[in-house]
């Protein structure tokens, strides 16, 4: 079924976009592949519900030009197959704004790879924006305030308010005209091919992979425990993990990371003793208390010998020489990142100054090995690096 939505003029002002299409159904969703598989650019947004269940998934996706949006429920369907060669076809530009997270999760949802991306907000840091959210991007580009207290709300109850369906159709529409506009900005800036390789990238990115360690590698605030406390805080993650499938929430919906980090520390052996901590509500208590105070419990009886250790990563101790190279590059980078107006991470990052510090690259050809450094960076900045490197 397709819904049809007219905007109000109230809810709409300063832009052009006329109404939505709700797509639920194959009919609908052939309809958005032969609408836009002759188009040029699409500007593509998504809503998820990582604050309500205990897996994520993606629960709207809005695809829209200047005249047109339509906001998929993907819920309804078990594959995008429809819709998945608009994106994997590198002729049509596919605009987003904050990219990673959507590139991710449409691949991890719905094994879908995006070709031809243009991240809005990455542009944006390019042409020197300080602040480049959305909404701060349009309010400069268009005078357009965009409503975003919806933004944590639950976007897989169905049906949806027909205001959050409003919400949601907003964003994307603006996303074409706003790359044409950046991307105006950035030829004349002659930064057009560093956002491209840029983007390049972005959209290769892919969801973590599933570790099979302990929990407690993950837990900030692991690496200050002893090796007895390691065993009691991984036996209440996994408690907590078993407890947040169960009941299909969020891990820090059933039990905050400083309770637990609390309980491994003080180690209750009864549920007065739980209790004292102040860990807990008193809700959280009587559903999960005696579960807790059992499993601290078991994990004190683990074999001393079977203890982990906190695996630490010092960082190598660096030769004078490369320790001086690494302040001539990061003064480098500051300046030439105030001649260009951009954030000083774009030129060069802690990490990449470091191994370029460290490898001493002496030529093109060398500087090119180093990972990361990306083709474009190579192209402007290779040979001051090296002139820069050669000087005693």
């Amino acid at each position: 079924m397709v819904k049809e939505k007219e905007s109000s003029p109230k809810e709409y002002q300063n832009d052009n976009h006329k109404d939505y299409q709700w797509v639920d159904t194959r009919q609908g969703l052939q309809q958005v592949a032969d609408y836009f598989k002759n188009k040029k650019a699409i500007g593509v947004d998504m809503e998820m519900d990582s604050m309500f269940h205990f897996r994520e998934k993606i629960c709207l996706i809005q695809m829209a030009t200047e005249q047109q949006t339509f906001i998929i429920d993907p819920l309804k369907f078990s594959s995008m197959s429809l819709i998945k060669p608009l994106f994997e076809n590198p002729r049509i530009q596919k605009v987003l704004h904050g990219a990673d997270y959507d590139v991710r999760s449409i691949f991890r949802d719905f094994g879908i790879e995006v070709h031809n991306l243009f991240d809005t907000e990455l542009a944006s840091r390019f042409i020197g924006l300080q602040h480049t959210s959305l909404e701060s991007v349009l309010n400069r580009r268009f005078d357009v305030v965009l409503d975003k207290r919806f933004q944590k709300k639950d976007w897989s109850q169905r049906p949806l308010p027909e205001h959050m369906v409003t919400y949601a159709a907003r964003d994307a529409c603006f996303l074409v005209p706003l790359a044409r506009e950046l991307e105006k900005d950035l030829r004349q800036k002659k930064r057009r091919s560093w956002v491209e390789e840029e983007c390049q990238w972005l959209s290769r990115v892919r969801p973590a992979a599933n570790s099979e360690g302990p929990l407690f590698l993950n837990f900030k605030g692991a690496g200050r425990l002893k090796p007895r406390d390691l065993v009691i805080l991984e036996a209440l993650l996994q408690y907590r993990r078993r407890v947040a499938i169960a009941k299909d929430r969020p891990l820090f919906k059933t039990i905050g990371n400083s309770a637990l980090l609390t309980l491994a520390n003080r180690k209750p052996a009864s549920l007065k003793q739980l209790n004292a901590t102040r860990a807990l509500s008193s809700k959280q208590t009587k559903q999960y208390g005696p579960d807790l105070v059992d499993a601290i419990a078991a994990a004190l009886k683990t074999p001393a010998e079977e203890h982990p250790l906190y695996p630490r990563r010092r960082a190598p101790s660096l030769k004078p020489v490369v320790s001086n190279r690494i302040k001539e590059l990061k003064t480098w980078r500051d300046t030439k990142a105030a001649s260009l107006e951009i954030d000083a991470s774009l030129v060069l990052t802690k990490i990449l100054i470091c191994d370029i510090a460290q490898k001493n690259p002496g030529s093109i050809q060398q500087i090119k090995t180093i990972q990361g450094l990306r083709e474009w960076r190579v192209r402007e900045f290779g040979r001051e690096i090296i002139d820069l490197l050669k000087k005693p």
